[in-house]
């Protein structure tokens, strides 16, 4: 009887893997026929995200993906580079973490605290930026990075304004689904909790769950930090024992050095001074009706 039941999961785990396997080849042929960076990104591993994010939908799928192809060559995040945005980074409000969490992912700290600028442009290029650095660094079982932010010096003064939340919501979920793990909101002040019942509604379920608060007074919000996050490798600022030391100067070699490798994954000219424009040129977006 074991026997018979655990062969009928495994072919039902089987047939689960054919249908999906069948609605990614669905969504490819959909699409239609794509050249350049956009064939670099939908990938199979894209398209199952896209398909994930939309509960395995094909024609939500295909909709949305449709809507990010289209933001990335009008926003063309694989254009940026660091020595456009630097100047949002010298306060450290965003920067990629010199660790990782437990699972290998790509960890990015923000301190909404240390805001220093007032352009929303420059703000959603600035993390649009460091959302594909992290994940161009992303161990190669990895598809998905967590995030910490930090409320130290956090007010409402400083706060991030609700246009500024909601584009960060839209341009994460809709044209990078899938790809957070976890987002800690580590000791907000009380004053965040009238910014939150705002903001928490242009967040989606599958987002939504992944928000995770975390109070140093509260064990079981810590204990759950703890089974992400090894406290050897986490910062003082979120309950651990490392030392956080934001350095603007190594952070920005850090990332002209990985500006090289993005540029030769997309097939873009990089030089060591400035990026120096595609080889690849944009193409116009191909969608079938």
């Amino acid at each position: 009887m074991f026997r018979r039941k655990t062969t009928s999961q495994a072919e039902q785990e089987n047939n689960e893997a054919a249908l999906r396997e069948a609605k990614i080849k669905e969504v490819k042929t959909l699409i239609g026929e794509l050249s350049g960076r956009s064939s670099l990104y939908c990938s199979d591993p894209c398209l199952k995200r896209y398909l994930e994010a939309r509960n395995w939908n094909v024609g939500k799928a295909k909709k949305m993906l449709e809507e990010t192809l289209k933001w990335r060559s009008t926003f063309k995040p694989e254009e940026i580079r660091w020595n456009e945005v630097s100047g949002e980074g010298e306060t450290g409000k965003v920067y990629k973490a010199g660790f990782h969490d437990r699972s290998g992912r790509t960890v990015l700290i923000l301190r909404p605290g240390l805001q220093n600028t007032k352009s929303l442009e420059n703000q959603m290029k600035h993390l649009v930026y460091l959302i594909e650095n992290a994940i161009m660094n992303l161990p190669e079982d990895q598809e998905q990075m967590s995030w910490l932010i930090d409320f130290t010096d956090w007010s409402l003064s400083t706060s991030v304004p609700i246009k500024s939340a909601r584009e960060t919501i839209n341009i994460l979920q809709n044209h990078y689904p899938e790809r957070l793990a976890v987002a800690f909101l580590y000791n907000p002040p009380r004053l965040f909790e009238a910014f939150w019942k705002i903001v928490k509604y242009f967040i989606d379920a599958k987002t939504f769950i992944k928000v995770k608060f975390v109070y140093p007074k509260n064990p079981e919000s810590v204990e759950l930090m703890s089974s992400f996050f090894d406290e050897e490798n986490l910062p003082t600022e979120f309950g651990g024992k490392a030392l956080l030391q934001y350095n603007h100067e190594e952070f920005s070699k850090q990332m002209n050095q990985d500006d090289a490798k993005t540029a030769d994954f997309w097939g873009l000219v990089h030089s060591s001074s400035e990026f120096s424009g595609a080889e690849i040129a944009p193409e116009p977006i191909q969608t079938n009706p």
